[in-house]
């Protein structure tokens, strides 16, 4: 194993959480709605969960100088569906500043999901690709979310507008 890619990939990925966090926490403080701004502060929250999964295994690397076993933490993407209501996609419409920042935090979780699964893919050490892969799965469900919302903010844009071919 190369400890010296092993701590850079761990450091880059808190960096990328953090630099999540930030961001939606950002929106969630400038979104009108309050069921807008739990959802933002949700995903906020659970970049900290991130966070404190790559720190405790920062921290356990850095003493043992490999990777700790991999425990799945709480199942959030199910929390984060029920805060995602109907109610809530209505209030983002497709032209507001939420929609913007469901845009770009696609590309967030994009590049999470694509450092991760490369990490996943070279590591030589098993515990070190487990917990890569395992990471870059929890990943793609908050693209996936994020991926959908968009995915029906345009759709309505498009019906609104009688943008369909038929």
């Amino acid at each position: 194993m190369d400890e010296n890619k092993s701590m850079e990939i761990l450091k880059t990925a808190i960096l990328l959480e953090r630099r999540g966090k930030a961001f939606y926490s950002s929106v969630a403080d400038k979104a009108d709605d309050p069921d807008v701004k739990k959802f933002f502060q949700l995903m906020a929250d659970e970049e900290d969960d991130h966070i404190r999964f790559l720190t405790e295994q920062f921290a356990h690397y850095t003493s043992h100088q490999k990777f700790k076993e991999t425990h799945a933490p709480k199942d959030e993407d199910s929390t984060t569906e029920q805060i995602l209501s109907e109610k809530v996609k209505k209030q983002i419409t497709a032209a507001s500043f939420e929609a913007a920042a469901i845009s770009a935090a696609i590309d967030f979780e994009t590049r999470a999901v694509a450092v991760y699964s490369e990490r996943a893919e070279t590591a030589t050490d098993p515990e070190e690709k487990h917990f890569y892969q395992f990471l870059a799965d929890w990943e793609k469900g908050h693209h996936k979310l994020l991926n959908d919302i968009d995915k029906e903010l345009k759709e309505k844009v498009w019906f609104d507008n009688n943008f369909w071919p038929f």
